[in-house]
């Protein structure tokens, strides 16, 4: 593998990872909104929040078929996710306003108090399984109550799944720009082992001749 083709893998390998996360972000971001409901201005893109209005608006379609079974159907998680698209629109334009209320644009903030009841419950075990696993354990236990229809079922599962590989991904990434010093440290002693072994010059090997006729002298 040439250098040229070594330098260009990680970068695609990086736009992959990003395409993914911002997959996800558009997929989950409906159910998302509900579990961090203060979730920084810059949490979501422009691009993430756009797409997944335009979602919004087709998707549902795809689950309605058949949706009689039950209370609450897809059309009112259609309807409470552009409530609260305008509710968190109204927030976010205020802190824009007054930056100095918001520590840090990027953050979730923290999620729902009774995650904090279930063991070992670290940001990161929250966002990559609790929380998904909560979404589907509501979605069962609603559907089975007759409280939502099965197309609302069906849709906060597949919504689960992809929060969970978002915050994985999510995960992923910030562990990859941590390690990267790490590898760094440790890659050092053996780059400066080897640029001074290229930059001391070796024993000169004298010359068989050379030696040959030196021993003639002797």
């Amino acid at each position: 593998m040439s250098p040229r083709m070594q330098n260009q893998q990680p970068i695609s390998i990086q736009g992959m990872v990003d395409t993914v996360f911002n997959f996800c972000s558009i997929v989950a971001m409906p159910v998302e909104m509900q579990l961090h409901p203060f979730h920084g201005t810059r949490f979501y893109s422009p691009l993430v929040i756009l797409m997944s209005t335009v979602m919004m608006l087709i998707v549902p379609t795809f689950f309605s078929f058949g949706d009689n079974d039950g209370l609450i159907g897809i059309g009112l998680i259609q309807r409470t996710f552009f409530v609260a698209l305008v509710a968190h629109g109204v927030r976010k334009f205020r802190l824009m306003l007054h930056p100095e209320r918001e520590k840090n644009s990027y953050l979730a903030n923290d999620h729902w108090f009774f995650f904090n009841w279930l063991p070992k419950a670290s940001f990161w075990r929250v966002r990559i399984v609790y929380e998904p696993l909560f979404v589907v354990a509501s979605s069962i236990t609603l559907r089975n109550l007759f409280l939502i229809t099965g197309g609302a079922g069906n849709f906060l599962i597949v919504s689960a799944v992809f929060l969970a590989l978002k915050n994985y991904t999510h995960w992923y990434m910030q562990w990859e720009f941590l390690r990267g010093p790490e590898d760094i440290k440790s890659a050092g002693p053996i780059m400066a082992e080897r640029i001074e072994r290229q930059s001391t010059p070796e024993p000169e090997t004298p010359h068989v001749a050379r030696v040959i006729s030196e021993d003639d002298h002797v």
